[in-house]
């Protein structure tokens, strides 16, 4: 029996380091890094003692450790060399002398300090120790054959080494493998347990050495004098080979996708003619992935795949009843739509029974969508409108918004020779959709610039044309897209700046503005109730009288839609909330705040728009005229004034148009063509001149 690996003695209180994802055995020589505050607090005080230190691993990642987080079995080291670095930190090399267990672990302000107890180890020369190390020494000898990196002078190292105990702690701490593993060696008691992990260790390096070896065999054999992108993708290739990991070869996924696809045989029978034309290629061609991506674009296209149309007009009434307030001119048309539809249907079930052929009773079934344009004032409900009939007729929603497009390849899609070529927005919103029959939105069409690159509202002339969109042709695909199941709806703002013959070929419906009496429907049934819940607030604590909702309408937002409106209610919400969250905590539940219409300033400030008919009237000269607007109209005032003059003078002002310019100076002409039927004097209009 061998003596204990160090017979000297140590004192029972000393620093404690603290070890991340670091162990450092007895016998052996290491260099650490020392950036802690605590950690270089430890040393400091080693370094002004014996030199000594407890070398502790650290279970958690924290930068403060606690004693509870080191284990109690470490080694006592060292500290034979110390160099400080410029930003702060320490490198010390320390030396691991012999094996202890903290009896108790304390923490002070700066530094870890711990009673440490000695636990001596004893190696026996046994059969077994001695098969173990033999076993090693081979390891070593394969290890050092396989891999040109590591040093010879290991192989004379390890055959120096007599003693079992510091060869397994000398290998241990080479080795690469996990801290985990290193403190269970540093903790296992039997020399014959570390030899035994330490082999194991070793066996595994080598086995990887192994199948690195084989990899870069197996990859040089099929390289060529190709780039060295190839060299690293077939090494890639061998590794996944290795672990089971392979994928098929390219070509036959494709396949697979294609077959699983269930495509239409001319879709279909392009696919498989560029999957041929794929897997004749090489990857390093150019031409590899414009294919690939082209077959990609082709296969997520949902050429099969719709959702089955809710064919109950009253449920869907319900659901649209249930979003949006009146419109029912909109809710109408979309009800007709469902009933014809559940009628055709049925009709193709009748079809079908009568032994009639799949493909007439198909075509029966099916009935074209609808082109809808919503044309109204902002703030209306239009592109909200549109989310609704795809809730009630249980179909995707897709919204592409056209304002600002000016190229006609962003509806059509770029030719394949183009690099970084893609379809167009039509193709692509129908892969996100996921279905061939979803509900289209083209918001803000009234909105399509024109530009160099052509005008992308003739190309949508195709799209919108019930005539001719069953055969749409993608300018990337070139293939027919079949739209005659979408059900498109168009929003603009004005129809001034739309194409004609854009026009000609939608269903126009129009969204005029809201009456306040609407609008305070709206606010109770929609607008209060979501602001309340955006802002946290429940609608038993806070009532918005119906005469505060007018006065809102009337005097702070001047509009047809409700978006301000909605604003104004967000802003008086969260001035409650603010209240709310900022009351005593001992209020048990929050008081019912009611919002009159006289607490308006108070919440929203003074009203942005005053009643200005009573002033205008109570003054000569002045007279009313109604005037339409996109945001619902307003009362225009119109004043004259005369001035003694006799240059026949009319002066206009108020930013008027040529047309009101002309009504204007019509109006003087009719009275100097009929003064005496007016009752006006000619001397009077040649001696005065008029400002309107």
């Amino acid at each position: 029996m061998a003596p204990p690996t160090d017979a000297r003695t140590y004192p029972s209180e000393m620093s404690v380091l603290a070890l991340r994802q670091t162990v450092v055995f007895p016998l052996t020589v290491q260099p650490l890094a020392i950036n802690r505050p605590v950690s270089v607090e430890s040393v400091n005080r080693a370094l002004a003692a014996d030199r000594l230190m407890f070398l502790a691993l650290q279970q958690s990642d924290r930068d403060d450790p606690e004693p509870g987080d080191l284990r109690p079995v470490g080694t006592v080291a060292a500290i034979r060399q110390m160099a400080k670095a410029p930003n702060g930190a320490i490198h010390i090399i320390v030396e691991g002398l012999i094996r202890a267990k903290a009896d108790s672990m304390t923490r002070s302000e700066t530094s870890l300090r711990a009673t440490v107890g000695p636990l001596p180890e004893r190696t026996t020369h046994t059969l077994e120790s001695d098969a173990y190390v033999r076993r090693i020494q081979e390891l070593i000898d394969r290890a050092l054959t396989l891999s040109s990196g590591l040093s010879q002078e290991l192989r004379g190292l390890v055959m120096g080494i007599d003693d079992p105990l510091r060869l397994a702690y000398l290998l241990a701490s080479l080795l690469d493998i996990k801290a985990e593993e290193k403190q269970q060696i540093l903790e296992a008691d039997e020399a014959i347990a570390k030899l035994k992990s330490v082999a194991d260790a070793l066996s595994r390096e080598v086995a990887l050495l192994e199948l690195k070896g084989k990899i870069e065999t197996a990859a040089q054999q099929e390289m060529s004098d190709a780039q060295r992108q190839y060299y690293l993708r077939q090494q890639l290739k061998a590794i996944q080979d290795e672990l089971g990991e392979g994928e098929k070869p390219e070509a036959q996924e494709i396949r697979a996708r294609i077959a699983e696809a269930n495509l239409p045989e001319s879709v279909a029978s392009i696919a498989k003619r560029e999957a041929d034309r794929l897997e004749r290629m090489t990857p390093a061609s150019p031409e590899y992935q414009m294919i690939r991506t082209y077959i990609d674009w082709v296969l997520d296209v949902p050429w099969a795949v719709t959702t089955p149309d809710r064919l109950d007009p009253r449920a869907a009434r319900e659901v649209l009843d249930q979003d949006h307030y009146d419109l029912d001119k909109v809710k109408e048309r979309i009800v007709e739509y469902l009933a014809v539809q559940k009628l055709k249907t049925q009709q193709a079930a009748e079809a079908a029974a009568a032994a009639s052929t799949d493909a007439q009773a198909t075509k029966m079934g099916v009935i074209k969508g609808p082109i809808l344009c919503f044309v109204g004032p902002p703030g209306v409900g239009k592109t909200s409108l549109g989310q609704s009939i795809a809730r009630a007729m249980n179909r995707k929603f897709v919204r592409v918004s056209l304002g600002g497009v000016r190229d006609e390849a962003e509806i059509r899609g770029h030719r394949r020779t183009y690099i970084g070529a893609i379809p167009g927005r039509i193709v692509q919103a129908l892969k996100q959709a996921g279905a061939m029959n979803p509900v289209f939105m083209l918001d803000e069409i009234d909105k399509i610039g024109v530009g160099f690159q052509g005008d992308p509202a003739a190309a949508l002339l195709e799209v919108l044309d019930p005539a001719q969109n069953h055969s749409f042709r993608d300018h990337y695909l070139e293939i027919n897209v079949d739209l005659s199941r979408v059900l498109f709806i168009a929003t603009a703002n004005q129809l001034g700046t739309i194409h004609p013959a854009l026009i000609d070929r939608m269903e126009l419906i129009s969204l005029p503005g809201y009456s306040e009496e609407e609008k305070v429907h709206i606010a109770r049934r929609y607008l209060i109730p979501r602001q309340l819940e955006e802002h946290g607030l429940k609608p038993d604590h806070v009532i918005i009288e119906d005469e505060t909702v007018r006065r809102m309408i009337s005097l702070y937002t001047r509009e047809a839609g409700v978006r301000n409106l909605e604003r104004q209610i967000g802003t008086i919400a969260r001035k409650i909330a603010a209240r709310v969250a900022g009351a005593e905590p001992e209020t048990t539940s929050p008081q019912t705040v009611t919002v009159g219409a006289g607490d308006l300033a108070e919440y929203i400030g003074p009203p942005r728009f005053h009643d200005e008919v009573a002033f205008r009237l109570s003054r000569p000269g002045v007279a009313t005229g109604v005037a339409w607007t996109e945001t619902g109209g307003d009362v225009l005032f119109v004043e004259a004034t005369v001035m003694p003059s006799s240059q026949h003078t009319i002066t206009l002002t108020g930013q008027l148009g040529n047309v009101m310019q002309e009504s204007a100076r019509a109006a003087v002409s009719h009275i100097r063509a009929h003064a005496k039927e007016l009752g006006v004097s000619p001397d009077f209009l040649d001696s005065h001149d008029l400002h309107v």
